[in-house]
């Protein structure tokens, strides 16, 4: 027993090392988090190369290619959209302020009784201009604060360099590394870890790789299908309603009422409200019947509470890198939480009975038609005391 409790103990001391030592250098991990990421998402395509006769040097490289091309692709492709939407966005407040002021507004208060001073216009306009007219300007403030600094410079074109750098070593020595996790591991241990790590495998597989494309694909419908109906800036809102899609109804909630209030905007009418109406009604049902049945499946069991739960705690212990790595985190969490759930069911604390106790009641509840609750408790009678006199 005494041997049994010190490997326990040793087995804790390392793992709080590890979680201890991640956290600590949690600054430094992005590069090889987003890396880590990259080669995770392109593994299975490697082994599919290597399947068909290539050498995994030669199968990671043309994943990484791929890979590669596609990022950059894309980057170049939205970054400039982006900029076109956020500047007519902000050559438009002037009209959203109008609307807020004499439409929204008034409706607002007539509805709700509101004291006219409550709400000034004027300045929220003024403070929404001034915020998103500083979007624009983002990349030139942090580019001239990194200038300013050449320590800065150094870890910035570092970090920018180490992602695909360590991307391709991860993903060409993939196997090889997981193989080495796997002898290093204690021999007590190793089934239940390995059971462990092909679940979470499974379950990473199907969310990450899943969510990324649903998220894509509802971006990529939102925005087109927002277009077609005429907004200006309909495919900037589609691209967050899809980005933001990870979040159940999160994406639909903001992407929807965004998309309404744009319409009434720049419309005024009711025709182009149900248009919006029905690219999200399309929305959902393609979301909901289509891309995560067939992408992502039905086997993640993430609650959506627990899924804000788990960005929400990312963000504020580790940052933009638990963010990152929440939603991941929490479908490992999952895996370990329904493995020690089925422990603890099989355990002698769950299944022992414990002796009878008669001092608990016997309730009968009865509810009555009209809502009344009646009760009768029947209490077991006390044990009598033999060494009691007659």
């Amino acid at each position: 027993m005494s041997q049994d409790i010190s490997r326990r103990w040793q087995l804790f001391a390392i793992t709080a090392v590890i979680v201890y030592l991640i956290w600590l250098l949690a600054p430094v991990l992005m590069p090889f988090a987003v890396a880590a990421m990259l080669a995770y998402l392109g593994d299975p395509l490697a082994d599919r190369l290597e399947r068909l006769g290539l050498g995994r040097s030669w199968a990671a490289t043309i994943v990484f290619t791929v890979l590669l091309i596609v990022v950059v692709g894309v980057l170049l492709l939205l970054i400039p959209l982006i900029a076109r939407q956020i500047e007519n966005l902000i050559e438009n407040l002037p009209r959203y302020g109008d609307w807020a002021q004499n439409v929204a507004w008034p409706w607002l208060q007539s509805r709700l009784h509101l004291d006219p001073h409550t709400f000034d216009s004027d300045r929220l306009l003024a403070a929404i201009k001034a915020h998103i007219g500083s979007i624009g300007d983002v990349a030139t403030t942090v580019l001239g604060k990194v200038s300013r600094s050449g320590l800065g410079v150094v870890m910035w074109m570092t970090n920018l360099v180490l992602i695909p750098v360590v991307a391709f070593y991860l993903l060409r020595d993939w196997d090889r590394l997981v193989a080495t996790i796997d002898r290093m591991l204690p021999r007590s241990i190793q089934p239940t870890v390995a059971h462990l790590a092909h679940e979470s495998d499974k379950i990473l597989g199907a969310f990450v790789r899943g969510q990324l494309l649903v998220m894509l694909a509802l971006g990529v419908f939102y925005g087109a299908g927002l277009g077609l109906v005429g907004l200006s800036v309909g495919l900037l809102i589609g691209l967050v309603a899809g980005l933001l899609s990870f979040v159940p109804y999160l994406g639909f909630i903001i992407g929807f009422v965004a998309a309404i209030i744009a319409a009434l905007v720049q419309f005024g009418d009711w025709t182009h409200v149900l248009l919006v109406c029905g690219v999200f009604m399309v929305g959902q049902l393609l979301e909901g019947y289509v891309l995560v049945p067939k992408l992502v499946g039905d086997k993640i069991g993430l609650h959506p509470v627990a899924v804000i739960f788990a960005v929400l705690a990312g963000g504020y212990l580790f940052g933009f890198l638990g963010v990152l790595l929440a939603l991941p985190a929490a479908s490992v969490i999952m895996v370990l939480l329904r493995y020690l759930l089925e422990r603890y069911r099989l355990s002698e604390l769950y299944n022992e009975q414990g002796p009878h106790d008669p001092v608990i009641a016997e309730v009968d509840v009865t509810v009555h038609r009209d809502g009344e609750v009646e009760t009768d408790a029947k209490v077991a009678p006390a044990p009598q005391d033999d060494r009691a006199g007659p």
